[in-house]
């Protein structure tokens, strides 16, 4: 009887294992592979932590020129997206700590991420930026754990690997950036009582 066919995200995190390890060896067309596979991933991951669209440009291309030369670190205990992304995060602090200011970690409008087709465009927007002036407004680590989780879809162990910290500190993170969120919203803008109840 033949195995069961493994789910795609298996296969496909089995394939860019093969990429890292033959770009440990020095192989150009992995790399490049893996290359055009991530480039607009971090793309829109480096755009949830800034605007400046040439950070995010330079980041991609510093966090691919240490996958180039720090491939052979990678041992396969995360997952290879993971392990990227956590290098684009690291990449993404530091240059923004050195060039403006923890200030610029600021997550993007929320537009409608989470808008009900039937809602009014005036309502999603004024929403929207009332959200996102909260989050503007909580801790920089609490703030990017809500993105990565929120935003971009990571799981609390993807988002500990990423941000280099245990579990247990992503799930603190999360709870008392909710909590403080579920303070905040109403000061700003007068949430009814079955928005605030989503925490």
């Amino acid at each position: 009887m033949n195995p069961p066919v493994p789910p795609l995200r298996m296969r496909k995190d089995d394939h860019e294992q093969n990429l890292m390890r033959k770009v440990a060896q020095g192989n150009r067309a992995a790399f490049e592979e893996l290359y055009c596979d991530y480039h607009r991933r971090l793309g829109r991951f480096l755009a949830r932590l800034t605007r400046n669209g040439e950070l995010v440009e330079e980041v991609v291309n510093d966090t691919f020129w240490i996958v180039w030369r720090k491939a052979g670190e990678f041992h396969g205990t995360s997952q290879v997206s993971t392990w990227i992304f956590g290098i684009a995060y690291r990449c993404t602090l530091k240059s923004l700590r050195q060039i403006e200011g923890d200030r610029r970690l600021e997550p993007l409008s929320m537009r409608d991420d989470y808008a009900s087709a039937e809602e009014p465009l005036a309502a999603r927007e004024e929403r929207s930026d009332w959200l996102g002036h909260g989050l503007r407004l909580l801790p920089a680590e609490q703030r990017v754990t809500l993105e990565l989780a929120y935003y971009i879809g990571h799981s609390i162990e993807e988002i500990s690997a990423i941000m280099d910290c245990p579990v247990g500190t992503v799930k603190a993170r999360m709870f008392h950036a909710r909590v403080k969120l579920r303070n905040l919203l109403p000061a700003l803008g007068g949430m009814d009582q079955g928005h605030e109840s989503t925490g």
